[in-house]
């Protein structure tokens, strides 16, 4: 897999990489819109369902690199490259254990969902598969599953949580005018007095796994030249949100602290939470898996039913020059995997 590109949309050669692998283990699978994905041999469409999902594609290379990042090396213990830990590992270690479980009666059924465009949120990869008009809700080969373990690099403890992303662009409208004569109606001084008034901001609902919602304004641009009063004025709030609150909520309260505009870049990139009460949580907790909450995103925030991320490797080293993850870590990812879906299995049953 690290031998071959595989950038956000650029998933084909390695889709097929995989899809010759399954194959060679017995696996049929389907390629939907470039995602991959398989059923246990004894599904039975009268049981609910959970997913694997992990991600095929890549972020780009970038210009730290000190070796090449589409050479896994020959250290036996070590698998370096792009896209080896961030999201390779997840792939081949959920990948083995659903070989584990493949050919057995299970009380529940398993799909393994290898999904496209994850890095960029693409239309065609998880966002699609999910979606009200998606795979899941029009071809009855396919159901939707009613919980999913996200393979993405946690060290294989369980992210109960996971912040969303909202970005907002701020534009304040003044009145340009002569800065000697003091004309016209300055939008950076708007701007300045909204920025306050965000900074100062603080949301009143309190998420018991996330903490609070987290704003920050990263960027702004004004002026074209030192003596003419700036008429318009733009800038850019980072807002990592908690499942205490929608998007749009989010933009409709700060809208009403602010003259200048603030608009949504997207609003689809929620936060997530695993439900309350959910066999996940217990499985974890039966299992004594560490549990946390996320800072980062990922197909998660896609998913619309209840959900952990879970996979080998360090989210330190993604999207970083040099990337790699160590051949242990796939191994033990493994036996937890299998581990935790054998637990998970009691624990729907209960």
């Amino acid at each position: 897999m690290v031998r071959i590109p595989s950038l956000s949309g650029q998933e084909a050669a390695v889709a097929a990489c995989v899809r010759e692998a399954l194959a060679g283990f017995g696996i049929p699978c389907e390629e939907v819109r470039g995602n991959l994905l398989a059923l246990n041999r004894r599904f039975d469409p009268s049981k609910p369902t959970i997913a694997l999902d992990a991600h095929l594609d890549t972020v780009p290379v970038n210009h730290g690199y000190t070796r090449d990042p589409y050479d896994s090396g020959n250290d036996p213990d070590i698998v370096y490259g792009l896209g080896s830990n961030d999201d390779g590992g997840s792939v081949v270690s959920m990948i083995a254990a659903f070989r584990h479980f493949y050919e057995l009666e299970l009380p529940v059924n398993l799909m393994l969902i290898l999904s496209r465009e994850e890095e960029v949120s693409g239309p065609d990869g998880t966002r699609w598969l999910f979606a009200s008009d998606g795979l899941f809700a029009t071809d009855s080969r396919w159901p939707r599953p009613q919980w999913v373990i996200v393979g993405e690099p946690t060290g294989m403890r369980a992210a109960t949580s996971e912040r969303g992303l909202l970005v907002l662009d701020g534009e304040a409208q003044g009145v340009s005018g002569h800065a000697a004569r003091g004309e016209g109606v300055n939008a950076l001084y708007i701007a300045m007095d909204d920025i306050q008034k965000l900074r100062e901001h603080r949301f009143t609902k309190h998420s018991p796994r996330m903490g609070d919602v987290r704003l920050s304004v990263t960027q702004i641009e004004a002026g074209q030249a030192h003596n003419v009063i700036p008429d318009r004025c733009h800038f850019v709030v980072d807002i990592r949100p908690t499942e205490q609150y929608t998007n749009e909520e989010i933009v409709d309260e700060l809208q009403a602290l602010c003259k200048s505009t603030l608009k949504a870049r997207n609003l689809a990139n929620r936060s997530s939470a695993t439900r309350e009460g959910s066999p996940l949580l217990r499985t974890a907790e039966a299992l004594g898996v560490e549990t946390f909450s996320s800072p980062t995103t990922s197909d998660w925030m896609r998913i619309p039913v209840d959900a952990v991320k879970m996979g080998p490797g360090d989210s330190s080293r993604s999207h970083k020059a040099d990337e790699f993850i160590r051949t242990q870590e796939i191994r033990e990812a493994i036996d937890k995997y299998i581990a935790f879906i054998e637990m998970f299995y009691g624990n729907t049953l209960e």
